[in-house]
């Protein structure tokens, strides 16, 4: 904050606004990488957009991902260890239950946090479905292609693809844990391109057998998505991996061919299709084999495989699959003649969050029409979503008490003046940044365009934290046992995770030697009292700075017995803040919003930490002063700057630690829909209160108890 801000550097927002956040499969419970690494920005986000835009004009969603092999092979897998007998829709709906519960401990408020194959959402979801295969044929984006599929002669069946393994065949690609189309680094590639492919089931090397689905033609949208990707790469509050990764996907069709196969890729290159080779540079091993479409470099794959030379590609657009033969999926509609066919995860879990947004809608227009709203002064479209729900279980989460602005889906996701803000994982960009993109266009209903924030992953003890790794990370619910959720929302968020992959090593889980104790024992970092907990760096600001800020303000005007001190009067001090404190407050929120336009969500936290420190330093120096000379007019001033840095502060963090700022708005006795609203934010006290119909200096305050905590620390933690 050194350069001075002005009112003309705040940013502009859309008029309304939906987040969503990464999608977790339906075959375990939630990691502390989940919440920390994409569920706790995303609400960050959305509470601020709440406050910033109104409540009413903000949809938050997001749910389990129900379908695609992860769930299919973990419901398989559930069977045959534990003789678990229900259906595969109980399956997911238990670890649904489980993974929002989670989240709700951590104070994630989704508007719905939903289940793309549980109610509420399930029927509106195959609506959306529908609607937009048929748009796409309808647009010729469709087109019926006979691919290659795994299937296992020793198990009698086809694979889905995680009961394939192999390696993965990207070039530069270090992963050595592909399955049938997909790396867990997120590469995609042709089923036939899998290096050393086996069956999870039985071991045995599966055939490649032609089947039929429905693919979306990506590859004719290679242009305008490099003039989106340009466009984004000059826009500075897309990050910089968004836009560098995108590019990397839209170079011309290539194989790489190591050297040693040259004399067999000579014997049979006039067979090849058009191609262009480009030689090996200095000490490279291979040389490169540029196609002009797809089409040429697949077809190219034949005469190689039959030349018994091995090549891996390079990244390129190909044709987006949408459909599988998988029982367990989204119902598609009969199109090219494709009957019995289901949705591919991938595709349906990209319009997901549209669906749960008509859910919310969903639900708000069947809370209306209950209360007596004429079923004709409501969205169609919403009515229509509402009738295909039927009776689902209560949401674990904090359901909105209010209902929202419009109930049109397309208000929210097809309108210039809305933006759909998605919080993801970088190993996901090739989905909502390539994939979904050339989708929403094809489909000509405005869609607009995501702003996708992409998050480097969030490691565990300095490696990626994977739940199939040697040494998995703790579930998300471990993790309160020793910290509360506002100290792990403030850690994680001050990461970076936007800007490079961060390490979270909390002390209570550090099992590195560190010593030996009197006996020779050795001596763990987790109970090393010499070993800091950099869990605890953000947690500090909470339980001493902020809190101390706190409690000075509201036991600085509590009534005392003995005391006559004119200050002390149970209300909110009447009087203009001090230039410098009015100032300060007004710099911290201009760039706490420009932090957040830009997705900086750790540059809004310093914003806080450096607005906090500096308030309750001025609250400490003024009110010294004025307590030794005995002025009990110093003192009231020092009394209304604490009380206007405190609302502004607690404004700030309410995003980052809901639970403690919604304390502090509860004692300011003030609705909380105007003690949070950024229409307010440079107002003083007097001028909030008198807005509120009273006089300055008039409004009582909560009293506070003694030695009251907003913040508190965790019981382990004393």
């Amino acid at each position: 904050m050194t350069a001075h801000l002005t009112p003309a550097d705040r940013p502009s927002w859309p008029r309304r606004a939906v987040v969503t956040a990464g999608m977790p499969y339906g075959n375990k419970g939630l990691h502390f990488g989940h919440v920390g690494g994409v569920f706790v920005p995303a609400d960050f986000y959305a509470r601020f957009l709440r406050d910033r835009l109104g409540r009413e004009n903000v949809i938050f969603v997001s749910g389990t991902d129900c379908y695609g092999s992860p769930i299919m092979e973990g419901f398989r897998k559930r069977r045959e260890a534990d003789g678990y007998t229900k259906h595969i829709s109980d399956y997911v709906r238990e670890n649904h239950d489980s993974q929002e519960a989670d989240l709700a401990s951590f104070g994630v408020s989704c508007d719905l946090y939903a289940g793309s194959a549980l109610e509420p959402a399930v029927h509106i979801h195959e609506r959306m479905t529908a609607e937009i295969v048929e748009r796409l044929h309808e647009q010729g984006k469709l087109t019926k292609m006979s691919t290659k599929q795994f299937f296992d002669p020793a198990a009698g069946q086809f694979l889905n693809g995680r009961q394939v393994l192999g390696r993965c065949p990207i070039q530069g690609c270090k992963s050595e844990k592909a399955y049938a189309d997909e790396c867990d680094l997120g590469h995609q590639f042709e089923p036939e391109e899998l290096i050393a492919p086996k069956s999870a089931l039985t071991g045995e090397t599966p055939e490649l057998v032609p089947v039929d689905n429905l693919y979306f033609d990506l590859p004719s949208y290679t242009e305008y998505m490099r003039e989106h990707t340009e466009r984004l790469a000059a826009d500075p509050t897309v990050r910089s991996v968004v836009s560098k990764t995108m590019q990397e996907w839209l170079d011309a069709p290539r194989l790489f061919i190591q050297v040693k196969f040259r004399d067999e890729f000579e014997a049979v290159r006039g067979e090849l299709p058009a191609h262009e080779v480009i030689e090996a540079e200095g000490n490279k091993g291979s040389f490169t084999v540029v196609f002009p479409t797809w089409r040429e470099r697949d077809e190219a794959h034949e005469v190689l495989n039959r030349a018994g030379v091995r090549f891996r590609s390079g990244k390129a657009l190909v044709p987006f699959r949408i459909s599988g033969n998988v029982e367990w999926g989204v119902p598609l509609p009969e199109v090219e003649g494709c009957r019995d066919l289901t949705a591919w995860v991938w595709p349906e879990s990209l319009w997901a969050p549209i669906s749960f947004t008509r859910a919310v809608l969903a639900r708000d227009a069947a809370k209306l029409e209950a209360t007596g709203t004429p079923a004709a002064e409501l969205a169609e479209c919403a009515v229509a979503d509402a009738q295909l729900v039927d009776d689902a279980p209560a949401m674990i989460m904090d359901e909105p008490t209010y209902t929202h602005a419009s109930l049109d889906w397309h208000d929210w996701w097809a309108s210039e003046d809305a933006r759909a803000y998605q919080f993801i994982g970088q190993d996901n960009i090739y989905f909502y940044c390539i994939a979904q993109s050339g989708m929403w266009e094809a489909l000509r209903w405005n869609m607009q365009q995501s702003c996708v924030a992409a998050n480097y992953h969030i490691l565990y003890m300095g490696k990626k934290a994977s739940s199939s790794s040697q040494t998995p990370p703790p579930l998300a619910h471990e993790m309160l046992e020793h910290y509360t959720p506002e100290q792990l929302r403030a850690h994680w968020l001050s990461l970076g995770l936007g800007e490079k992959p961060v390490s979270f090593s909390p002390k209570a889980f550090d099992l590195r030697e560190t010593g030996k104790d009197s006996q020779g024992n050795p001596v763990l970092a987790r109970d090393d009292k010499r070993v800091i907990d950099p869990a605890l760096k953000e947690g500090a600001l909470l339980t001493g700075v902020f809190n101390r800020l706190a409690r000075s303000a509201f036991y600085g005007v509590a009534v005392k017995e003995g005391d006559e001190a004119a200050y002390r009067t149970g209300r909110i001090p009447a009087g203009e803040p001090s230039e410098a404190a009015r100032n300060a407050a007004e710099q911290a929120a201009i760039a706490f919003e420009q932090a957040m336009h830009a997705f900086e969500l750790h540059h809004a936290l310093g914003v806080c930490d450096e607005f906090l420190r500096a308030a309750n330093k001025r609250w400490s120096d003024a009110s010294k002063a004025a307590k030794n000379s005995g002025d009990d007019t110093a003192m009231n001033q020092a009394l209304v700057d604490a009380f206007h840095g405190l609302r502004v502060a607690t404004v700030l963090m309410h995003g980052i630690v809901p639970t403690g700022c919604e304390l502090i708005c509860e004692h300011f006795a003030i609705d909380p829909v105007a003690f949070f609203s950024w229409d307010n934010i440079f107002k003083t006290n007097d001028e909030l209160t008198a807005e509120l119909g009273e006089q300055p200096g008039t409004h009582a305050i909560k009293a506070l108890p003694p030695r009251f905590d907003f913040f508190a620390k965790h019981p382990s933690q004393f």
